[in-house]
């Protein structure tokens, strides 16, 4: 990766807006847009300055020549459009670099002009994410924090999104950073005790090390174990509503949209097909499928909807159980019930409405009763689904959680180095080879926030960016 070099990208998405922005960093940043803008103002580091978009003066071969001031600031020169330029001088910019931002009219003939003429005055072209790779390269920010920023702007909610923002802060990198310096510790005083033996340097007992070595290993179990929720709050769940034909299912779903999505009729089996709908769950994207009502297939477009809807009981995440208050437990719903009861399923007492309190709450052991007519019970609901999420408080106490497969992978890998470790102390393996396992151990760690990452992984992240970024 060439940091020497001045690069150029549309910064805001594609389309039009009213604001559209192009973002030049570089060491040649400045010299490039001069001859473009009809400043008002001279740019100085952290202030927008109002100026004129124009075409740039051209010498006798046709291509933008670096000073021609009095032909620039003639009438000569073709006014383009009004731009707001700011400035950010290094090193106290995003990438480190000098960046030129220029916020035009967001019509994508007038930006792409802009690049054009950027690339036409020695800029090149940004690889997607080249800007954050720039920040990481040049020590700006770790690669836990890098792989937060796709993170933050991919975010469906607004929680996703305040985890992402955490993250991008540090928090993560914050939560390691002790575990490795205590890893780091006890390799040193090992390689201490190898190497200047013949000093007397005291080497620590097996019982010492296996302390050590499990004080490195106890929080990293539990980041480890933090990833379950965190894998939620980034990727979201499916939530796949079953039960018998017209015990208020599309209702139910209806009424966790909050809007009329799904047919509702008086008549069984209206629901052929699988409905699906995303929303947000205490801020986590919870993707609802509506399923048809299981029961003897009648025909075989049901025959064909009723083996969907068992699809989707055995591929989501979370399943809702819906049973009818007012009938009372049908054999077909106790079969669904031990069916459920392979996934993490919530059972539900719908239309509570249609009996009494009393006779609700006694109705299934441990179902939840709600009525999607009315609401009633739709809030308890949603806490409930939470519960299941993230355990009883709904997401981990700590900050600096696992979203990511590759940290996760990371961390185990660690965790599997450490355990190697652990075996090695209780058969008296010399600490030369014990050592091997405390590395093995430490690198993973690393090529969490980029210490020892290689290019391929660099380049695979980055290339998940969007251009501009």
């Amino acid at each position: 990766m060439n940091l020497d070099d001045t690069i150029v990208a549309i910064a805001t998405p594609p389309g039009r807006g009213g604001i559209g922005v192009v973002r030049i960093a570089g060491p040649g940043a400045r010299e490039i847009v001069a001859p473009m803008l009809r400043l008002k103002h001279e740019l100085e580091p952290g202030r927008a300055v109002f100026s004129e978009l124009v075409e740039p003066c051209t010498n006798h071969v046709g291509t933008a020549a670096s000073g021609c001031p009095a032909e620039r600031n003639s009438a000569a020169a073709d006014r383009i459009d009004e731009v707001v330029v700011t400035y950010f001088a290094k090193p106290h910019s995003y990438t480190t670099d000098d960046i030129i931002e220029i916020s035009a009219h967001g019509s994508p003939v007038v930006l792409r002009h802009i690049v054009e003429l950027c690339v036409a005055a020695g800029a090149r072209l940004a690889e997607p994410g080249e800007f954050t790779m720039r920040a990481f390269l040049n020590g700006r920010i770790d690669l836990a924090q890098a792989e937060a920023v796709r993170d933050l702007i991919e975010s469906q909610t607004l929680y996703q999104a305040k985890i992402a923002a955490q993250q991008l802060e540090g928090a993560l990198s914050k939560r390691l950073q002790p575990i490795k310096q205590r890893l780091v510790e006890l390799i040193a005083v090992l390689e201490a005790g190898i190497d200047f033996a013949e000093d007397d340097v005291s080497v620590m007992s097996d019982a010492q090390i296996l302390e050590r070595i499990a004080s490195v290993r106890a929080p990293l179990a539990q980041l480890a174990a933090s990833f379950a929720y965190g894998k939620i709050v980034h990727e979201g769940l499916t939530l796949a509503i079953v039960g018998r034909p017209n015990v208020g299912k599309s209702s139910l779903f209806n009424r966790l949209v909050e809007r009329e999505r799904a047919i509702v009729t008086a008549t069984p089996g209206t629901t052929r097909d699988l409905v699906s709908e995303t929303v947000a769950i205490g801020g986590i994207p919870v993707q609802l499928v509506d399923t048809a009502g299981i029961r003897q297939a009648l025909d075989e477009a049901e025959s064909i909807g009723i083996r969907k809807s068992m699809e989707a009981l055995a591929d989501a995440d979370l399943v809702l159980v819906v049973l009818d208050a007012s009938q009372g437990i049908k054999p077909e719903d106790k079969e669904l019930l031990d069916q459920a009861r392979t996934r993490p399923a919530i059972a539900i007492a719908n239309k509570c409405d249609l009996v009494d309190q009393r006779e609700a709450l006694s109705f299934e052991p441990c179902s939840l009763p709600v009525s999607a007519l009315t609401g009633a019970g739709i809030a308890d609901l949603r806490w409930e689904i939470l519960r299941h999420i993230g355990g009883e408080t709904g997401a981990p106490s700590e900050a600096g959680f696992l979203t990511n497969v590759r940290h996760q992978g990371l961390v185990q890998n660690s965790l599997a180095a450490l355990d190697a470790a652990t075996g090695a102390v209780a058969v008296k393996v010399p600490h030369e080879m014990l050592l091997l396992d405390l590395y093995n151990a430490l690198r993973p760690l690393d090529s969490i926030t980029g210490a020892t990452t290689t290019d391929d992984i660099l380049n695979l992240i980055f290339s998940k960016f969007c251009i501009g970024k």
